[in-house]
């Protein structure tokens, strides 16, 4: 249950009595009602239009609209489920371990909410109108034919754009329908701005709205919710769903609006190059919280909102920029791709430019607003249409002369187009045919969102521009909430909603830090000095590893691209490394150069001249590159880990140059990790206090992440990578990791993959560390889904998991505990000045349970690191299953302490190392893609049919990834590090 059961079913009753739901007071909460139709309108029936029917939460389309901090008691509602029992409750009393300190939050209460009644329609459109045309639909909504017939401006409507619409007044039926005819009333407009007419167009512009009242949104049960008398219901969903909209009803008509951020039309641009800017705005969002005043209400939440934009330039120009390139260089790329078109590098390129809105000026006198579909392999000279100045009698339209696009500019506005420069087509169709427009006539429009993945240099540049520290932060914090106006807000005081201006603050705990040992016996004491551990940095020269790593280096080579690599081993046996001295050739590796020109061969030539020299297997491979080329990385990697089967490093040579030792001693980390060693060990201070028999449990972590395509063209047909890693070993420092590709766009791990990968890891888990037994709990730690995929992790994921545990013969099934870790919300956290780090982000430890987290369910906010730049960004953690009865203490201190055990670094990680791991192991799979095309579909179509929450849009083949060789027992190492 997501909240408290006591009186529930009388207060169930009573609410249902208050909101004059007629015959829906005894329903059960995941029931909706149904009102009743009007059998009769305007003497005739409305015909029966798909979509028209009360709201149904259980369609996804309608889900993923609706609020998205509903819980997973709320997600379950909205789809018409139960809520489990199983479902983990906000602990009783809150963490007290550590010490106290006050932070500010990014969110306000609210203070006020409607007390009159508001009446919810279901909206839907006739068959002439394209609903997939937010722009039409929202222009048809914005009609003066639609706001008179809806009573305004006397009454406020709210639309969601979509398939919802409030009032505060009920129409005088319950079936509306308005047709507008947007032609004439642009003629109306035009005629009283004293500008002439258009032609009439030879297809009417006509549409038809449907509105059907579906239920009254009475706030009782939300308010009922949040006391703790009753459960979620639809009602409550309605509700939250209601006020959300209706507190971005007017910032989203002054503002640029994506999703719940919004963006200033002046606000100052920053340029990223390659036609794309950025500038700031404001994010909100409102959602039920467990408030400062540790009392549950409802929350919004306010951030600052990082954009990128297409900038409002020539067309020509933007392309050009793109390609980094003047106007001849683009005309002569162009036509190298005309050679190949369909596998030109030049047509994946462009294709960035698909659904970016556009105007044409050849007209001056009539500009014209279009989309782009795509830039064409034709230029105007070749680009042919039916002439629609061909007014033969009896020639049907498609039997038209055909013209060239320069032909008809020539002909109708005397203008001459450029020639070999690519024409565009664009997404309308005139009598059925494709429109193509000259590429040097076309402007982009203004405040367009660039959904592309941005460049190396692009990302480095929006990073520099979207970092601030905590004091700038706030400060642009308070003026976005300038900038919402909720004081003046004519929807908010309409419908009686109040935001207090005042932010939340809260006291948070920060917590016992762990003691954090290094190995014996180097120059510095072993166990690192509390004020490091605070200040969440420390150094390691001087130190040794807390595990060396099970595997001397034998046979090793390093492969000099550029520079000298001779401090390393130095160093490396400095920190506890150990190198076995060859009779000959003692601890000195092979080292030759290689040459980028011999593509995968590069490796070979390095592996075979080491084994050579050694006479035996080469056990390790280091690479001096020249610089940060992923190219060049991935295909190192591909040949070392699927070929060969060697563990490797690779380092820039500018770095080995500079020789500092603080960078080798991080390589040496890497290499370390990657031969089975670790560089620290954690002792917990909480957790033997709060869970004494903890530590004589056997326990497994399991970490999981989905990494998917970046959008762009391309991304339809690209893999997703399933990553999965394993603790194996009984301080949980070293991992196994298995990445598998995951269809296209297929958030749950499929069960195959669990199967294969998972299972194979559990296999292992037993024999090596569980002594034949399995682990008696498991904690799963899952990365990178939305509250509205919980559900599928513990339908799909652990129930696969669980199932693999069977496969391997194991009697008795671990006791799961799941968590999820988010790192895509709004939520900062801001100390009092002179309370942070130097920079007056959170101390590393700072945990909060109040002010921003869910009423009723087990969730919590935790900043672990120390931020080297900007604000820091805690991790949100919900506990969503927890079958293996762990404290709240106990998980809280379990999470923070571990971080500060991850091997690659001498500072604690925002992340726990399980999912971080997972991160890192799916960016390294990427360099074993197969690049050849597989021979069927059947393990898409199986992730298509296992996954609820994934894309089925496409049903494209996606390869699997090329087989690790383990040879040497590459699996069982830290490859990925």
């Amino acid at each position: 249950m997501a909240g408290p059961s006591k009186k529930r079913a009388q207060t169930d009753k009573n609410i249902s009595e208050y909101s004059d739901h007629g015959s829906s007071s005894g329903r059960d909460a995941t029931q909706r009602s149904t009102p009743k139709s009007i059998p009769r309108l305007d003497g005739n029936r409305d015909p029966d239009i798909p979509g028209r029917h009360a709201v149904d939460y259980t369609d996804n389309r309608v889900l993923k609209n609706i609020s998205d901090f509903l819980g997973m008691g709320g997600w379950y509602v909205a789809r018409g489920y139960t809520i489990p029992d199983s479902l983990p409750q906000r602990p009783k009393q809150l963490n007290t371990f550590g010490r106290e300190c006050s932070l500010t939050l990014n969110t306000f209460n609210v203070i006020g909410v409607p007390s009159r009644m508001v009446h919810q329609y279901d909206v839907s459109w006739g068959g002439e109108t394209d609903q997939t045309k937010r722009v039409l639909i929202k222009k048809i909504w914005n009609s003066a034919t639609v706001k008179a017939a809806l009573g305004e401006p006397n009454t406020l409507w709210v639309y969601d754009g979509n398939k919802l619409a409030w009032s505060g007044e009920k129409l005088n039926r319950e079936e509306f329908r308005i047709t507008v005819d947007l032609d004439e009333e642009e003629a109306a407009a035009a005629e009283k701005a004293g500008k002439p007419k258009k032609a009439p167009r030879k297809k009417p512009n006509k549409h038809t709205i449907y509105i059907k009242w579906t239920r009254k949104v009475d706030f009782a049960h939300l308010q009922s919710f949040l006391d703790g008398k009753s459960s979620w219901s639809a009602d409550c969903i309605d509700t939250i769903n209601f006020l959300d909209h209706v507190m971005r009803e007017e910032p989203s008509r002054r503002y640029t609006q994506i999703k719940k951020s919004f963006f200033q039309r002046g606000e100052q641009r920053f340029d990223l190059g390659g036609g794309v800017e950025a500038f700031k705005g404001v994010f909100a969002s409102l959602r039920p919280v467990f408030n400062d005043k540790f009392q549950t209400s409802l929350s919004v939440n306010v951030d600052v909102a990082n954009g990128t934009f297409w900038r409002a330039q020539e067309v020509l120009r933007a392309a050009m920029q793109v390609f980094g390139c003047n106007e001849a260089q683009f005309s002569a790329r162009f036509q190298e791709a005309k050679r190949d078109w369909r596998r030109s590098q030049f047509k994946k390129d462009v294709g960035r430019f698909k659904r970016v809105g556009i105007t044409a000026l050849h007209d001056k006198q009539n500009p014209t607003q279009w989309t782009i579909d795509a830039i064409m392999e034709y230029d105007a000279s070749e680009a042919m249409f039916p002439d629609p100045d061909d007014r033969r009698d009896g020639v049907e339209d498609n039997k038209r002369r055909k013209i060239s696009v320069a032909a008809y500019f020539k002909s109708k506005y005397n203008i001459i187009c450029k020639p070999k420069l690519p024409v565009i087509r664009v997404t309308k169709q005139i009598r059925k045919h494709a429109v193509y427009l000259p590429i040097e006539f076309l402007v982009i429009d203004g405040n367009q969102r660039y959904n592309t993945k941005l460049s190396d240099t692009q990302t480095s540049s929006m990073i520099k521009f979207a970092v601030t520290l905590p004091a700038q932060r706030w400060q642009a914090v308070q003026q976005g909430v300038d900038l919402l106006k909720w004081s003046t807000d004519k929807y908010l005081h309409h419908y009686g909603i109040k935001i207090s201006p005042t932010p939340s603050k809260v006291k948070a705990r920060i917590l016992p830090s762990p003691a954090v040992h290094f190995g014996p016996g180097g120059g510095k004491q072993s166990t690192i000095d509390a004020k490091d551990l605070i200040q969440g940095r420390w150094r390691l020269d001087g130190r040794k590893f807390a595990m060396p790593a099970e595997k001397p280096i034998m046979a090793w080579g390093v492969c000099v691209i550029q520079g000298r690599g001779e401090d390393l081993i130095k160093i490396y046996e400095g920190h506890g490394g150990k190198i076995s001295p060859h009779p000959k050739f003692g601890r000195t590796p092979w080292m030759g150069p290689g040459n980028l020109s011999d593509g995968g061969e590069l490796v070979a030539k390095a592996f075979n001249a080491t084994g050579n020299h050694y006479s035996t297997r080469p056990s390790f491979l280091v690479f001096i590159v020249t610089d940060r080329n992923v190219d060049v990385y991935r295909r190192i990697k591909k040949s070392c880990d699927i070929r060969f089967g060697v563990p490797s490093q690779v380092v820039q040579a500018r770095h080995v140059i500079n020789n500092q030792a603080q960078y080798i001693s991080n390589v040496c980390m890497k290499i370390n990790a990657k031969l089975g060693g670790a560089t620290t060990v954690t002792k917990s201070v909480i957790i033997p206090k709060v869970a004494p028999k903890s530590a004589s449990i056997p326990t497994m972590i399991i970490g999981a992440d989905v990494s998917h395509p970046a959008p762009g063209a391309g991304s339809e047909a690209a893999a997703s990578f399933a990553a999965i890693t394993m603790s194996c070993d009984a301080q949980f420092v070293k991992y196994w990791a298995a990445v598998q590709t995951n269809g296209n766009r297929v958030e749950m791990v499929t069960t195959q993959n669990i199967h294969d990968h998972m299972g194979y890891m559990a296999k292992n888990w037993m024999q090596r560390v569980g002594r034949g037994q399995p682990p008696r709990r498991v904690l799963y730690i899952r990365d990178g889904v939305s509250e509205g995929q919980y559900t599928a992790v513990l339908e799909e994921e652990v129930r696969d998991m669980k199932e693999a545990f069977r496969r391997i013969g194991c009697k008795e099934i671990p006791k799961f505990t799941v968590v999820i870790a988010g790192k895509r919300h709004h939520i900062r956290f801001f100390p009092d000045a002179g309370k942070g780090d130097r920079n007056n982000n959170p101390i590393p430890g700072t945990l909060v349970e109040h002010g921003c987290t869910h009423p009723f369910e087990f969730d919590f906010y935790l900043c672990a690191h120390s931020a080297i730049k900007g604000t820091a960004r805690p991790i949100h953690y919900q506990c969503i299953l927890n079958e293996g009865n762990w404290l709240a203490t106990e998980l809280q201190s379990f999470i923070f302490e571990h971080s500060y055990q991850y091997v690659r670094s001498t500072t604690p990680v925002s992340l726990h190392p399980a999912v971080y791991y997972a991160h890192l192991a799916a960016d390294r799979s990427r360099a074993h893609l197969n690049d050849n095309p597989v021979s069927s579909g059947k393990k898409e179509a199986k992730a298509e049919q296992r996954s609820s929450t994934g894309s089925t849009k496409n049903k494209v083949e996606i390869a699997p990834l090329l087989e690790i060789n383990n040879s040497i027992g590459l699996k069982e190492s830290m490859w990925f590090v």
